[in-house]
């Protein structure tokens, strides 16, 4: 799964990283955030099929099915959307088919565990540059319409082989190749949805490193939690 990211970039430049042609609508500025936790308002990228281009948007990181009617009494872990199953759940299909977006990230957390340890690894690309996590949205609306919001899931596939060496985790988040970016935003045709996107990303493209702990409490927050922990030494590229 995917439970914990970070990213460092602002709106532009997300805008830029991500050829986003209208950040307009996004009134705040994004501030870096090293600890960014699931049930909290985080920047994904959409297409806008009326106006033809990439928009910036602010959606509510848990997956939240139009069924729902309280967020609060909506117990399932929807945080995540298991690739193989896109196609066939009634929950992801119709949002995999006609709404997916991408996340911006500059590096993902995954756990080894040890005994009662969890012990925090990053994962972010071989040129430290941002890149997009696939997700799908939809959009929710309370049974009394006083309450709506957009909200998205992070799509997982099978864990390469970087991610099994230093955490034995058995799923990773999806990572979108900067290429296949319009292919995986605009609909397209429903009969050739872009499944062969989802599948694990390339090991030798990616760095991974050891921090400190302290990434496991949601209240921590600060560059130092991209840090390498001392006793790891250098970060170490997958090899």
């Amino acid at each position: 799964m995917c439970g914990r990211y970070q990213r460092r970039s602002d709106k532009q430049r997300i805008a830029e990283a991500f050829q986003v042609d209208n950040v307009d609508g996004l009134q705040l500025e994004l501030a870096a955030d090293y600890n960014v936790v699931p049930q909290t308002m985080q920047p994904v990228v959409i297409w806008d099929e009326r106006e033809g281009m990439r928009n910036l948007h602010m959606m509510f990181w848990r997956f939240l099915p139009l069924f729902v009617s309280d967020p609060k009494q909506f117990k399932a872990s929807t945080i995540n959307a298991k690739g193989e199953t896109l196609l066939d759940s009634k929950m992801w299909r119709n949002s995999f088919l006609h709404r997916r977006c991408l996340v911006p990230v500059d590096s993902f957390v995954e756990w080894r565990t040890e005994g009662k340890t969890k012990l925090p690894w990053l994962f972010g690309m071989a040129d430290d540059e941002p890149f997009a996590l696939g997700g799908i949205w939809t959009h929710w609306r309370s049974q009394d319409r006083k309450s709506q919001m957009d909200t998205f899931a992070i799509v997982t596939t099978e864990p390469n082989e970087l991610l099994i060496d230093k955490t034995g985790h058995d799923r990773m988040p999806v990572i979108i190749e900067r290429k296949d970016y319009q292919r995986w935003l605009e609909p397209g045709d429903e009969n050739r949805p872009p499944i062969d996107l989802v599948r694990p990303f390339d090991a030798e493209k990616m760095r991974a490193w050891r921090v400190d702990q302290r990434i496991n409490n949601v209240r921590n927050n600060g560059p130092e939690l991209r840090e390498p922990k001392q006793d790891e030494g250098q970060l170490r590229m997958f090899s």
